[in-house]
């Protein structure tokens, strides 16, 4: 016999299910439409040297590879046999898009993108091989602007979905860069450190420490030191301008003190926060990063941060870009977990009796079709078990029931 379950790490939806998830991302998609932003699509299927292109940092040891048809395969040298792969995120794909379509766009674009990505990850709770992400991203603003535009639309989605009480954490990968810099590490150490440093939360001050210890001895109590101060100092940008002097580029400062007066003073349902250990993995950003955590669930719900370098390593001209990225099967998850059911359309259920001929049919279905116009009607034969029926029926949101007999409806129940 074939297989009758998915292929390992992909999931059925079934109705009830996919309900949610559709209400999930309808509220999500009206949030985003309402900051300006316009949805996009690009291709599940991207060149290889794209997405092995050293942007996607882990990731590209995940791409599901597609292997070269016919005389292409023949010709192959070893170790070239696939020329195409599934998209592992939107990011990468987005600035191919733009460098594409960048003299049909606004000088300031402002994409959104709802669509699935596929890693070839071990499967485990709440990690599948197929899964959706919804991003948003402002190309070609090279202000803070961006940012603050990208953290309120993303809270306010998350306000509508539910979630009352948000923690956002920003911070900058130039600070960090400073940080690292004065404290004596070297460039090529640079990547390690921000690896151990990502790890505070899971790890804790003592386990951060041992790794920087195994990167540079003499540099990593200090390095630490100095971190702890700045978590725990009343005014941590002063203390960083203090500490940090001429590493830390003064515009650092003031565009995250911006973006956290505009953002508190406009959110309602959370906080905004300076975290001088958030790092975030991706290799390609180059300023401001931020996470979103919500009560409930130990891992962020949504990040993103500026990249303005990635665009121009395929257009040959830098472009600001800043994005931001919900986890929508997290929040899926959580709301599963919560109990939530999405609002039902209300709908209306038409039997038919089993021996019924083609004019009975035509009556029911022209009569039906106006019906359909303003409401959902759904036609089925009546079932020997009636009663279980009509349970099934009124579970599926039908909240009114009818027989169609001669050519009139007639209410059941």
């Amino acid at each position: 016999m074939l297989p009758k379950t998915p292929a390992k790490g992909m999931r059925d939806f079934l109705p009830a299910e996919f309900a949610l998830r559709q209400y999930v991302l309808s509220t999500i998609q009206s949030t985003y439409e309402s900051y300006g932003f316009s949805r996009i699509e690009t291709p599940a299927v991207e060149n290889i040297a794209l997405l092995t292109s050293k942007q996607g940092g882990d990731n590209e040891k995940l791409i599901f590879k597609i292997l070269k048809r016919g005389e292409k395969l023949k010709e192959s040298e070893q170790g070239e046999l696939c020329d195409l792969g599934l998209r592992y995120d939107l990011t990468v794909p987005l600035a191919r898009f733009y460098a594409n379509n960048a003299g049909q766009l606004p000088a300031v674009f402002k994409a959104m993108q709802l669509d699935s990505v596929w890693r070839a990850d071990r499967p485990q709770r709440g990690r599948f091989r197929q899964f959706v992400q919804c991003d948003i991203d402002v190309i070609g603003e090279a202000t803070n602007l961006a940012e603050t535009e990208l953290i309120l639309a993303t809270t306010t989605a998350l306000d509508k979905l539910g979630f009352s009480d948000v923690n956002v954490r920003i911070s900058d990968r130039r600070l960090l860069n400073a940080l690292a810099r004065c404290a004596g590490f070297s460039e090529q150490q640079t990547p390690a450190v921000f690896i151990a440093l990502d790890k505070m939360d899971k790890i804790g001050v003592v386990g951060v420490m041992q790794e920087l210890e195994a990167v540079a001895p003499d540099k990593a109590e200090p390095f630490i030191n100095l971190i702890c101060r700045i978590t725990a100092a009343e005014d941590p940008f002063a203390l960083c301008a203090e500490e940090l002097g001429d590493y830390l580029p003064a515009e650092v400062r003031k565009n995250l003190e911006e973006i956290l007066y505009v953002t508190n003073n406009c959110i309602t349902n959370g906080k905004v926060s300076f975290d001088v250990t958030l790092v975030r993995g991706m290799g390609y950003y180059t300023g401001t990063i931020y996470e979103i955590s919500v009560e409930g669930l130990t891992s962020s719900v949504a990040g993103g941060g500026r990249y303005d370098k990635m665009i121009g390593r395929i257009m040959g001209t830098d472009v600001p870009a800043c994005g931001f990225s919900i986890g929508f099967e997290r929040i899926v998850l959580l709301l599963q977990e919560r109990g939530f059911v999405p609002p039902a359309k209300r709908g209306m259920a038409v039997l038919v009796d089993k021996n019924m001929d083609k004019k009975q049919l035509l009556d029911v279905e022209q009569a039906c079709r106006h019906l359909r116009e303003r409401r959902k009607v759904t036609v089925l034969r009546k079932a020997k078990n009636f009663g279980y029926q009509l349970k099934q029926l009124a579970e599926s949101g039908c909240d009114e029931i009818y027989e169609f007999r001669n050519g009139k409806f007639e209410k059941l129940g």
